[in-house]
């Protein structure tokens, strides 16, 4: 069963927010017969867009193949918050990767957040600054306040304002978190507007983008300098270079990559326009998301409905009742919403990887390969388009820095990654249950 094709009817987008705002768009080609491009990229994303935006601004024929529509997947339908540094946090990575790499991988996460809001001003969709980050125990209150000391001391990023329970609840109108920060440096936006956006400049920049093209086979060029071939159902791209932007839709086009990144579903819901009762939720029109291994992320749109997500599973599958799903997380965190009607329900599937840092890849002659955002992927994911069409061009320098962190696979590889996970993930579910 393929993930593309087990929750979501061909060629139209999900039932969220976000695409009822967008009425009906005309849908752009298919690939019919051969075409021949110098990259052909598999998805239409923020990955894969980003990346055909800088190439064909490079003067490079580009193709860009899409299963759905563009902006289908999950760059159009996540909860739309534009994140700081990197998926771990700076002490981790210093860990992992030493003190050096680590400034290096923060200064490229904040290039990644003006890129994205560049695309976003260029696309005529809003930036709202503010994220705010709420921590359930006093351990978890100590440690963002000792980040946010760390940021500001070692990295020369003093845009996040530690908060303790009185100050987080001046903002964030719950009793359930027991302080937190808020980063005025990140932001929240429409994902799917900007998504489509930036398809529109490339395409102005000379890019082809198909849709309802979905690739089922690629043959590798065997040299570097030899020709690859992508195939669809209806035709073939022959190209110098492939960039695999697929992320949780990936598929079985690379076992290698499938080994290290996980496609994980993911529940959003919108309840009907809140009026002046949005004061109850937020004082300010920010961003938040909160501690639990399951996330709760939320936001206020901009006709004022709460757009809140929370649960996920490990299932080609969503479950049948999402508004149910994720309504039992929303009324945790805003219990005074209980007669509040949900509108939109929808789910997502976003890829995660063994250590939460995206898999950068070579996985094949010329074949460049960006997956496994983690939760993370607003701003990564349109960096690691720029840095992917740097590499094709030969500028490599900052797609290597990202392929040279730890690349762990999951236990048992692609076959046994699934029931692995779910147990895994059950216990962690346990843990938020219980509080700790």
């Amino acid at each position: 069963m393929d993930l593309l094709f087990s929750n979501d009817r061909r060629g139209e987008y999900p039932p969220s927010l976000y695409a009822d705002r967008l009425g009906d768009t005309a849908a752009r080609p298919s690939l019919r017969g051969e075409v021949r491009a110098d990259v052909a990229i598999v998805g239409a994303g923020f990955t894969g867009l980003s990346a055909a935006l800088h190439l064909a601004r490079a003067g490079r024929r580009v193709v860009v193949l899409e299963a759905h529509r563009a902006g289908f997947g999950a760059s159009g339908r996540n909860g739309g918050q534009v994140g700081s540094g990197q998926r771990l946090e700076v002490d981790e990575l210093e860990r992992m990767a030493g003190r050096g790499a680590a400034r290096q991988l923060w200064d490229m996460a904040e290039e990644a957040k003006a890129l994205t809001r560049g695309l976003a001003a260029a696309s005529g969709v809003a930036f709202h600054p503010g994220i705010a980050h709420a921590a359930r125990t006093k351990g978890e209150v100590a440690h963002a306040h000792a980040m946010a000391e760390r940021l500001a001391r070692d990295y020369g990023y003093d845009k996040v304002q530690p908060l303790d329970r009185d100050g987080l609840r001046a903002l964030v109108k719950s009793d359930a978190y027991v302080g937190g920060d808020i980063d005025r440096g990140a932001g929240h936006l429409d994902p799917l507007a900007l998504t489509l956006g930036i398809a529109r400049q490339a395409e102005a920049g000379g890019a082809e983008i198909f849709e309802l093209s979905h690739v089922h086979h690629i043959t590798h060029a065997d040299r570097a300098g030899g020709t690859s071939v992508v195939q669809t159902g209806a035709g073939r791209a022959v190209c110098d270079h492939v960039i695999l932007a697929a992320n949780g839709y990936l598929g079985n086009l690379d076992d290698r990559i499938a080994a290290r990144v996980m496609p994980i579903n993911n529940f959003v819901v919108a309840t009907a326009p809140l009026g002046e009762r949005a004061s109850e939720v937020l004082a300010e029109n920010i961003g938040v998301h909160d501690t639990r291994f399951v996330v709760n992320y939320w936001r206020l749109s901009e006709d004022r409905r709460l757009i809140f997500g929370g649960g996920e599973n490990v299932s080609y599958r969503f479950p049948r009742d999402i508004a149910g799903k994720v309504r039992r997380a929303m009324l945790q965190v805003y219990p005074q919403l209980a007669g509040v009607p949900i509108t939109h329900a929808w789910g997502g599937t976003l890829a995660i990887t063994m250590n939460r840092m995206p898999v950068f890849a070579r996985p094949a002659p010329n074949c460049l390969s960006a997956s496994g955002y983690s939760g993370h992927g607003v701003a990564i994911a349109n960096l690691a388009g720029k840095l992917m069409a740097q590499a094709v061009q030969g500028q490599s320098e900052g797609f290597d820095t990202m392929a040279a962190l730890p690349q762990p696979g999951f236990p048992g590889g692609a076959a046994l990654r699934w029931p692995l996970l779910v147990a895994g993930m059950s216990w962690y579910s346990l843990r938020d249950r219980l509080g700790f």
